[in-house]
């Protein structure tokens, strides 16, 4: 899309969510954060950390450290309008002894009493503890590592990666699996929560309507951050984040709604308030906190030189999906040069990072399916209008430059449409001789949509119909990583029962990517 074109959209939902903001106080709520005095001795009358702690962003020299005081998560968090002073503490040791760091922090009531430190000044490639103080009261300790030197070309990173966490659909099982993986990182790559009004007959219950006010959304995370195996595992090691559409509102695509009669004005206030929480719970930089109805969670994150992360966003900025969404066969709109997943700046940037990237391995960590899969195997086709498929010129911009730029070793992680996936990425899927460009891996569901079956109906067509696709399973879980210099494994970790508690784990196949060699192949 041309310049001044992204300048103008810029400029009209800025104009838009002013607009709604002048209404409803909202400006003014969250430019608000940080101004008053804190209160240095607070007395809790109950655990005011019941949300646990989390830490992300590793480097190389540090990482941002988080909590949220919440003595009633579910009721707003059940403290006065004032900020609230705490300690923060880094330990060498789990018993934090070999303090190396201190410092305190202020726990904004405009916040949600959340807080974010960006601990700097740390080794590379060590694990650190920490843990958060405030009046009485101590948090659990939680554990991070910095990230090798970008010098270093370490020797392995392990890591998992998961997306689509419904609460009332299944138990988190995955994450107390991960707990025994010794997981240098943890990716999410969106649907933390769901928006959706509590339903009926559930295994766990959602609590009211649709989110849409700023208690809303924050009492609908902090009840999915009371889920012992979530909380356990942001202790356990650093995340890196992304959102993808129901942490705001289902289907999402710029300041589009999928409900026609939804105006922008309205759309977009509601998503600062959904950004504002989103930043509220999780460990991003204090840099981040959105500015209104936009938030820049695209970024770079690297491992030394044998990793380089690429984490997107392919729904703040992009076109409305075309052909009227959900399954389809191709209409004009999909083949419009005009049309963007990431927007032009976040393109350029992406494109500019990785022919800048020293490392071996390229990671971009994002939402929606990147492969084209026809979905209607046989006479007629279908493709998803909400994936990169429903984009055809955006995605081919994208496939032909890390092709063009020859670079390192390009893996694609996809979470959102509940199932498995290995893909090998082409420019021209029509083509099958064309080379293979990158490796997609698509991780299913934590939880949502309950339990999930290892072949869906449609597997067979589906993989004779796709030959690229070298994978398809139905069930939930997670995919674990481990990545050296000369080899990528990925391996297919399935609960096969999320719908009762302490579910087992099956590894159900695992594809392994050689370097220099673009393509997944079955791990012998």
């Amino acid at each position: 899309m041309p310049a001044k074109l992204w300048q103008a959209l810029a400029a009209y939902d800025r104009r838009v969510f002013l607009q709604a903001a002048s209404v409803s106080g909202l400006a003014a709520l969250i430019t608000q954060a940080g101004r008053a005095s804190a209160v240095v001795r607070p007395n809790f009358g109950s655990d005011p950390f019941t949300l646990g702690v989390a830490a992300g962003e590793p480097e190389a020299d540090g990482f941002v450290i988080w909590t949220r005081l919440a003595p009633s998560p579910l009721d707003g968090g059940g403290l006065p309008p004032e900020n609230i002073q705490v300690q923060w503490e880094v330990a060498e040791d789990d018993a934090m002894q070999r303090i190396v760091q201190r410092g305190s922090a202020t726990a904004s009531a405009s916040l949600a009493h959340s807080v974010h430190v960006e601990v700097r000044g740390l080794a590379p490639d060590r694990w650190y503890f920490y843990r958060f103080m405030a009046g009485e009261a101590v948090s659990r300790t939680g554990r991070a590592r910095t990230a090798p030197a970008l010098s270093v070309l370490p020797s392995k990173l392990r890591f998992a990666f998961a997306s689509c966490q419904h609460y009332e659909q299944g138990y988190f099982t995955a994450y107390q699996h991960m707990l025994g993986d010794e997981l240098d990182l943890i990716v999410h790559l969106g649907d933390y929560i769901y928006e959706g009004a509590a339903a009926k007959g559930k295994l766990r219950a959602h609590r009211g309507g649709e989110l849409d006010s700023l208690e809303d959304y924050r009492n609908r995370y902090a009840l999915y951050r009371t889920d012992e195996h979530l909380q356990a595992a942001h202790a356990h090691c650093p995340w890196l984040v992304t959102w993808d559409d129901h942490e705001f509102d289902n289907n999402c695509a710029g300041d589009i709604s999928e409900e026609k009669h939804v105006t922008a004005a309205d759309f977009l206030a509601r998503r600062a308030r959904a950004y504002q929480v989103y930043y509220e719970h999780m460990p991003l930089r204090p840099s981040q906190i959105p500015q209104g109805p936009h938030l820049q969670l695209y970024r770079s994150n690297g491992f030394g030189r044998l990793a380089a992360f690429q984490i997107l966003d392919t729904r703040q900025y992009r076109s409305d999906q075309p052909c009227g969404d959900g399954n389809k066969p191709p209409c004009p709109e999909v083949f419009s040069p005009s049309a963007t997943v990431l927007g032009e700046a976040q393109e350029n940037w992406l494109n500019k990072t990785l022919q800048q990237s020293g490392a071996r391995w390229n990671i971009l960590a994002q939402q929606i399916m990147m492969a084209r899969v026809d979905r209607a195997p046989g006479e007629s086709v279908a493709w998803s209008m909400d994936q990169w498929a429903g984009y055809d010129a955006p995605r081919r911009r994208l496939l032909s430059a890390i092709h063009a730029a020859r670079i390192s070793n390009p893996v694609v992680l996809t979470g959102d449409i509940h199932s498995n996936w290995v893909n090998d990425l082409k420019i021209d899927f029509d083509d099958p001789q064309a080379p293979t460009v990158a490796t997609e891996f698509v991780g299913t569901s934590i939880s949502s949509g309950g339990d999930g079956i290892d072949r869906p109906k449609d597997a067979d067509r589906t993989l004779a119909e796709n030959p690229f696709v070298k994978f398809f399973n139905g069930q939930r879980g997670y995919v674990r990583c481990e990545v050296t210099p000369e080899l990528w494994r990925s391996d297919y970790c399935v609960i096969p029962t999320v719908t009762k508690p302490g579910g087992e784990r099956v590894i159900r196949a695992s594809f392994v990517v050689e370097s220099g060699r673009a393509g997944a192949q079955a791990a012998s």
